[in-house]
């Protein structure tokens, strides 16, 4: 069908992801797994989708099939927009990007971090005291934990994901409350971030892998794959992987033990699968973030570590997912997914705060988290025409709740010398002054439950080539908090919101696509304090309604088959706590505006050379603020200008040789809330080298690769979590050598 709004296929997807640190629990998904497989009859196996041919106007809508990969085979033509399923680039009202297990492979990408490092609109940092992977896109901040697995929220591990697990790292640009539904963490105002799992393709797999990196850091890993069936309707595929070994930072060692399995069956009017992940990750003296003081300090060598030995990091996280989807009828189909996880976290860290000399200064503090979430995903899908026009029609509900069992304990917060940046003091660990909670068998600390109800309607008019998008989502956010120390209830918050969202996409030829989007975001409000200032709050102890960020965009696709882009221009603003003296009313009316252009671009434009790429102008300002000194000024660690290029060529005069490259490079920052402190601008070379060929009838690559080729000493970050301005580090130069092969 050429003017599909989904003219293929329908599909039910039951799924469900469970993480959990004991293996014991796995049996649950394993039951969830049978119980979704008799949903899914015996069918015919059925194929990804195949890319659009120019000239038609292909859009699935699927829940399960993913699109096909788009010249070069870095990128792929589409992927998940919320509840409305896999779509194709040229389709889609957004600003998206979607690389492909391809890229991760090629580029020894050791988690999605690295694979971000592509995307010229966004940036990597870490969480707020801690190393957890923290990505800023358009000037708002996504944490890791705010990441979908296939559309569900909560279900991925918390601070770290390995790159073995994902077929796709798909990149949605601006808000997406109505698509997703609001991201537990509170973030997601710039962006979001999907992950699919991988799954068993046609051909039998069997690849092997071991590398080495940084100082000693060994690295052996095994993807399988098979298909079985009559017409090879089950599938199969499981990932293993281990590196452990000392990194290119000085003294600091790391492990990482993955796992990963799915299992899907594939058919004409029934798709099913099932995943089940482990995870641990440990980091003994990782290098931590620096809040500086009065001044930015030198930044000392790349490969120097100021971490104090007895510091770590140590997360285990079991996790699994059912899915399922349905062809009801011809015009009809429905899903659903189910997922779970339950993780567990022990820390022991010394973040210091750094003065102009480099001095540092810090205390000890450990925690422990246990979390345990589920996360749920039901839908429909109808398509119907109404005299020249064509609908589909789609309606989804979507719940998660989550249990975060925490306790602490620190040194005395005054803290003690830790000698400078550059010659740090190394010192037992401090002992125990104040402790909150049992570390041993901590309290439940907070519940949160998020529901929410969506309808859309996506009109096609003119053939196709005119695509309107109308839908809105009702989500209720409930929050309750609960004393560290004996787990007794200290407040709650719970409301309510309704999100709108208008789209439409012209398509003025089989190559342009223009589009326009208003979207809205949400982040749980707060409560007014009872005093700001020394000035009595007159609505006190009031909940605020959830802050409502609002996005506006306009942009242009051009997809010529071998490569492609998008320009877009964005204005988004986030509401946030402001306090009025003179009414001394506590309220939402703050204000923070980004506005934005960015050009992204990829494919290849000749055969044997392969782009990514692109730009991004900001201007993010704060208009109104708690701190009426900080109004008028610049938000804190959003660059000005960002750019990003990676560039693939395939050598003619060496059959199976490639050699890549990539620049990245990040403006000036602004690194606290006066703008009195300013982040230098920086740029990054990195290059890299594979080699493929046969021995003994066995494929064979090589791949060598360099990061940070000029070991530039840089500050790279500031800051990730709102308000905050501390200072990552950049990797020193990093080598990494793999060998790879296939039976």
């Amino acid at each position: 069908m050429h003017r599909a709004i989904g003219l293929g296929t329908r599909n039910l997807i039951l799924r469900m992801r469970i993480k959990m640190p004991c293996l014991r629990r796995a049996s649950v998904l394993l039951t969830a797994s049978a119980l979704a497989l008799t949903l899914a009859s015996p069918v015919l196996a059925q194929q990804a989708t195949a890319p659009a041919e120019l000239g038609e106007i292909v859009v699935t809508g699927s829940q399960v099939r993913l699109t096909a990969p788009a010249a070069g085979g870095q990128v792929a033509r589409g992927g998940r927009i919320g509840l409305l399923g896999n779509l194709g680039v040229m389709d889609t009202p957004f600003s998206t990007s979607n690389y492909t297990e391809k890229l991760v492979r090629d580029q020894q990408a050791r988690g999605i971090g690295d694979v971000l490092q592509n995307d010229p609109t966004v940036r990597v940092s870490k969480g707020f005291g801690n190393f957890q992977e923290l990505y800023v896109v358009r000037g708002f901040p996504v944490y890791s934990d705010d990441m979908s697995y296939n559309g569900l929220y909560g279900v991925l591990p918390r601070q770290f994901v390995a790159a073995e697990l994902v077929e796709r790292v798909e990149v949605f640009r601006g808000a997406s409350t109505f698509l997703n539904g609001a991201a537990p963490g509170g973030t997601g105002v710039g962006g979001a971030f999907n992950l699919t799992p991988k799954r068993a393709g046609d051909a039998p797999l069997t690849r092997l892998t071991g590398g080495v990196s940084g100082r000693d850091e060994i690295y052996a890993a095994a993807d399988l794959a098979r298909r079985f069936g009559d017409e090879g309707e089950w599938g199969a595929r499981l990932n293993i992987a281990s590196r452990a070994g000392e990194s290119a930072v000085e003294d600091e060692t790391g492990q990482l033990r993955v796992v990963g399995l799915g299992l899907d069956r594939r058919g004409d009017r029934a798709r099913f699968s099932a995943d089940l992940g482990w995870q641990d990750h440990r980091i003994d003296a990782p290098r931590p973030s620096v809040t500086p003081g009065t001044a930015i300090p030198d930044a000392p060598s790349a490969d120097k570590n100021f971490a104090q030995r007895w510091t770590y990091t140590d997360e285990e996280q079991l996790f699994g997912a059912v899915r399922g989807e349905l062809d009801l009828t011809d015009s009809i189909s429905a899903w659903a997914a189910f997922g779970g996880r339950q993780g567990e976290e022990d820390n022991s860290l010394a973040n210091p705060r750094a003065d102009a000399a480099g001095a540092i200064r810090g205390y000890r503090f450990d925690n422990i988290r246990e979390d345990t979430v589920w996360s749920g995903d039901i839908g429909v899908r109808a398509d119907l025409t109404t005299g020249p026009i064509e609908h589909r029609l789609v309606a989804s509900a979507s719940q998660i709740q989550s249990k975060s069992k925490n306790a602490w304990a620190a040194s005395s917060f005054a803290g003690y010398a830790m000698g400078t940046l550059t010659n740090p003091l190394l010192s037992p660990a401090p002992a125990i002054a104040s402790v909150s909670g049992d570390l041993d068998d901590p309290n439940v600390t907070e519940r949160v439950k998020n529901t929410s109800f969506a309808v859309a309607d996506v009109l096609s008019f003119l053939d196709g080539r005119l695509l309107a998008t109308v839908g809105v989502r009702y989500q209720d956010i409930e929050t309750r908090s609960y004393a560290y120390a004996d787990g007794a209830f200290t407040s709650g918050y719970s409301s309510d919101a309704t999100t709108p969202a208008f789209a439409v996409v012209y398509k003025p030829s089989n190559t342009i696509s223009l589009y326009a989007n208003y979207a809205e975001a949400l982040v749980p409000g707060t409560t007014a304090p009872a005093v700001v200032n020394g000035v009595t709050v007159a609505n006190g102890g009031e909940v605020l309604s959830p802050f409502r960020a609002e996005q506006a965009e306009i942009g242009a696709k051009y997809d010529a088959g071998s490569y492609g882009g998008t320009l877009s221009v964005f204005r988004t603003t986030l509401p946030s706590a402001f306090f009025d003296p003179n009414t001394a009313v506590y309220s939402d009316g703050g204000e923070q505006e980004n506005k934005g252009v960015e050009l992204t671009v990829y494919g290849e434009p000749v055969p044997g050379l392969r782009l990514i790429g692109g730009a991004t102008w900001l201007d993010a300002e704060i208009n109104r603020s708690l701190t009426a000194a900080n109004a008028g000024k610049s938000a804190i660690g959003v660059p000005d200008f960002q750019a990003n290029l990676n560039v693939e060529w395939d050598v003619p005069m060496v059959s199976g040789l490639t050699v890549e490259g990539r620049a990245v490079h990040t403006g000036a920052q602004p690194a606290n809330a006066t703008n009195t402190l300013e982040l230098e601008s920086w740029t990054r070379f990195d290059a890299g080298v594979r080699y493929a060929f046969v021995a003994g009838d066995k494929p064979v690559t090589l791949r060598a690769r360099v990061e940070n080729v000029a070991d530039e000493d840089q500050w790279v970050a500031v800051g990730g979590y709102p308000g905050s301005n501390y200072l990552t580090l950049g990797a020193p130069r990093t080598l990494r050598l793999s060998v790879s092969t296939e039976f």
